[in-house]
């Protein structure tokens, strides 16, 4: 399963959405989607936009997590 952490990400920079659609070029729309259960929606070049914004790499705008892993 993968799990998004851009909620988190934005949290830890101290960023609003209203900032991460000036900053991004996306709506707010698509980045209440990425801070959500629709994370899996969103596209690569949207999470690109958002790492890029907050200066952090793509990778670490999510994690998967494997049901049943102790080595999670």
């Amino acid at each position: 399963m993968i799990q998004g952490k851009v909620k988190e990400a934005m949290e830890a920079k101290g960023v609003t959405i209203r900032q991460m659609v000036t900053m991004t070029g996306l709506s707010s729309g698509t980045l209440h989607r990425a801070r959500g259960e629709q994370f899996t929606k969103c596209t690569v070049e949207t999470l690109a936009a958002i790492a890029g914004a907050l200066g952090v790499k793509v990778k670490e705008l999510f994690e998967e997590k494997i049901e049943g892993w102790e080595g999670q």
